[in-house]
């Protein structure tokens, strides 16, 4: 006789239960239209979330991108004065730009996806 483990044992009833309800659901109309429901609101929450999760980095990678603006202009100030070597400098202006991408490609991803339907 082969052993079988408590998890397999659990797996096998939770599918058996799972299939039950399944058919029971396809039977009754209500519950039917109660679940298509609930699958088409969690979409549309979903979708929702998504968009504002990619608004909200957008706006966290663009204000990160001013900051380093700022830190580009700083360190100008000091190359131009000959305090500091181009590599802080250009440090700086990778940076700036790189955020400043990671920002508005953000924001057309977004955009990208509310245009679907």
């Amino acid at each position: 006789m082969s052993k079988v483990s408590t998890f397999q044992k659990l797996g096998a009833a939770a599918r058996v239960a799972g299939n039950y309800a399944a058919q029971r659901v396809g039977r009754s109309r209500t519950l039917s239209a109660l679940m298509a429901g609930v699958r088409t609101t969690t979409r549309s929450f979903t979708r929702a979330a998504h968009q504002l999760w990619l608004e909200v980095i957008g706006v966290i990678f663009l204000i990160m991108a001013l900051s380093f603006a700022g830190a580009t202009l700083k360190e100008y100030g000091k190359y131009h004065a000959g305090a500091v070597g181009s590599g802080r400098l250009a440090v700086a202006i990778c940076c700036a730009l790189t955020f400043a991408w990671f920002g508005l490609s953000s924001f057309w991803r977004a955009r990208r996806k509310s245009q679907r339907p």
